[in-house]
């Protein structure tokens, strides 16, 4: 009988390479292999689809620890791979190249963007707790504070997107006042910016400054929604957020072909977070992880080109007889949020949001002649997608909110692709001939 074959690796992993020459490399060479080393995979040059449920222990010693690091038992979390339910390979090396492009210490991965939000929250509040929020936010996120949190004793409160620094310190007091009320804390500041459909700012700064002048900034973190601009032109983390969250479906995977979440912050505040994904299984799957993997190879690029359609595309919107504004961050005229974006931003995006002259029914002529673009919810694909807000996404969200926020019926929340621009805007000039 041969003997088996010796398929031991004839060299040890590489190290990391992250500067040459005392130069930072950037994260678009980084998303190329960081993390991953093709002699651990039989010299694939990709990583491997990793679909397996389990992984086998070196030793029972060495099971026993990972467990303990698992189960919070000994600090740091495990040190190897244990169940897929906790982590994986591709996962893992998701979470790397994520954490490298918001220049985070430790990074998470789940099933979807919603998935990661929720965990995130649930992982930070209890009973009599209260949560402060930006608005507008995604339905879903509004939602699942209002309605589900609400139910297990969890108040909020609110603020608009542009608030002020003595706005956000009124917000603050009520909120402390609020929570000392009900025998709970100040769980958690939660934005989103730019808000989701009308592209509001929240500024980031003035929310550090506030939260610290008011909160124990070690009991409360800053998470921010940074689907919208990121990871590419906003980096929250530099401006005094602590957690950035994603829906990795939009721009980071960019293809419109899978669903995912993320969150990535440092360790402190993302253990929480990991031990109730480990317990609820939230985590992405190896194969949408794998696909998110190769779109961040191009992220960058995609990105480039789609915010240069959109800045042509509504540099044509802006003077059209039938559009009554553009909500774009390249065409800002109000002084406050173009002070944030100066500060906060480093290009304008591609999602923005287009108001028809009109009401529902010419919103949704336009949205019924468009040729080029897709009449579907989501954003950041490759492709142009175009919805109405106030009828599909923030269906949910009652009247007087909607109407607060600026949701109105003649709003058409816009996500250019990377197609070519003359294309785009001939399409949307005949869509709006329709109107």
């Amino acid at each position: 009988m041969p003997e088996p074959i010796d398929r031991t690796p004839r060299r040890k992993p590489k190290p990391e390479v992250r500067t040459l020459k005392g130069r930072k490399l950037k994260p678009s060479t980084l998303m190329m292999g960081y993390g991953y080393d093709p002699v651990l995979s039989e010299g694939s040059l990709k990583p491997p689809i990793f679909l397996t449920s389990t992984f086998v222990f070196e030793s029972a010693e060495a099971g026993k620890r990972h467990f303990e690091g698992i189960t919070g038992q000994r600090a740091g979390g495990a040190t190897g791979l244990v169940y897929s339910r906790f982590n994986g390979p591709n996962q893992e090396i998701l979470e790397d190249r994520l954490g490298v492009w918001d220049g985070a210490e430790d990074a998470l991965v789940f099933s979807s963007g919603m998935t990661a939000i929720c965990t995130l929250m649930m992982a930070y509040c209890e009973a009599g707790d209260v949560i402060v929020h930006s608005g507008p936010l995604y339905a879903a996120s509004e939602g699942f504070v209002a309605k589900v949190l609400g139910r297990y004793g969890v108040s909020y409160v609110d603020f608009p997107a542009g608030a002020t620094r003595d706005e956000l310190d009124a917000v603050l007091a009520k909120a402390k006042a609020q929570a000392t009320a009900s025998g709970g804390k100040v769980a958690m500041i939660y934005l989103e910016s730019p808000g989701n459909p009308t592209n509001a700012l929240v500024d980031i700064e003035a929310v550090h400054g506030a939260r610290d002048a008011a909160l124990d900034p070690e009991v409360t973190p800053i998470a921010i929604d940074n689907t919208f601009l990121g990871p590419l032109w906003q980096s929250p983390l530099q401006h005094g957020a602590d957690i950035v969250a994603y829906s990795l479906t939009k721009y980071a995977g960019g293809h419109s072909d899978l669903v995912a979440g993320g969150i990535s912050g440092a360790k402190r505040w993302m253990e929480p977070v990991r031990g109730l994904r480990n317990t609820m299984g939230g985590i992405c799957d190896p194969n949408t992880a794998w696909m998110l993997l190769r779109s961040l190879e191009t992220l960058e690029i995609r990105m480039q080109r789609a915010t240069e359609n959109a800045i042509r595309v509504c540099d044509f919107l802006k003077d059209h007889p039938k559009v009554e504004g553009v909500g774009f961050l390249g065409l800002l005229k109000d002084p406050r949020q173009k002070d944030i974006y100066d500060r906060h931003c480093t290009g304008p995006g591609s999602t923005f949001s287009l108001f028809i002259k009109g009401g529902e029914a010419e919103s949704f002529r336009f949205l019924d002649n468009l040729k080029v673009a897709k009449l579907a919810v989501s954003l950041g694909g490759t492709e142009t997608l175009a919805s109405h807000p106030a009828a599909m996404t923030h269906l949910s969200v009652p009247s007087e909110r909607k109407a607060m926020l600026g949701i109105t019926d003649n709003l058409v929340r816009v996500s250019i692709g990377i197609e070519d621009a003359d294309d785009l805007i001939a399409d949307f000039d005949q869509a709006l001939a329709a109107v």
